[in-house]
């Protein structure tokens, strides 16, 4: 079991006056993943900067760390990611 970790930034969007996920964004480092949602949430009404380790095998999930989050982020958004 080879463990790869990739590092994803999450915006949100408005819509239907709802806060909802818009398209992810890849990130090179953990730094790059902080730098680019902080960025990202100065346009976007809010971001999170995610660090993903997953088996690179099979694909199956091994835990997902928020990093830091900016802005509007949902309230259910760290359950959500345990589920």
């Amino acid at each position: 079991m080879a463990l790869k970790t990739s590092f994803l930034v999450q915006p949100f969007e408005i819509h239907r006056k709802r806060l909802r996920p818009a398209r992810q964004e890849a990130a090179q480092t953990e730094s790059g993943a902080l730098k680019k949602a902080e960025n990202l949430a100065k346009r976007v009404p809010g971001a999170a900067a995610l660090k993903i380790v997953a088996d690179d095998e099979t694909g199956e999930l091994e835990g997902v760390t928020i990093l830091g989050q900016w802005g509007e982020v949902p309230d259910d958004f760290a359950e959500s990611l345990q589920g």
